[in-house]
């Protein structure tokens, strides 16, 4: 699995400093949430979104690259997927995020055949 999946992309407005927790998390459909905690560490950034009421308090992890755009002004991040693919994802599991590569490879195939 190639690292790029969980890196951001220079052009999205993200720097190594920011801090994007409680920042609205929005997909290319409407609102899906907010960050709950992030990773700015390279090769290993990502989001993980407390999905609210939208689909029942599930929480998603979702790896840098499908970042499209921060408005730190707003508040606001933009990823390239829509809700329907976002809910379908594997379930964010707090104990294998940090340290299972084998986790990771299956959250980057699964946005990996998801993306556009």
């Amino acid at each position: 699995m190639s690292n790029d999946m969980w890196n951001y992309v220079p052009t999205v407005g993200h720097r190594a400093d920011d801090d994007l927790t409680g920042y609205k998390v929005e997909a290319e459909d409407g609102a899906i949430g907010k960050v709950d905690k992030h990773s700015n560490e390279v090769s290993h950034q990502y989001l993980v979104v407390d999905t609210g009421v939208w689909i029942f308090g599930k929480q998603v992890m979702l790896p840098a690259s499908t970042v499209t755009a921060i408005d730190n002004k707003e508040r606001r991040i933009l990823v390239a997927r829509t809700k329907e693919q976002i809910k379908n994802a594997p379930d964010f599991d707090k104990e294998k995020h940090l340290g299972d590569p084998a986790y990771r490879d299956q959250l980057g195939g699964y946005y990996s055949r998801s993306g556009h």
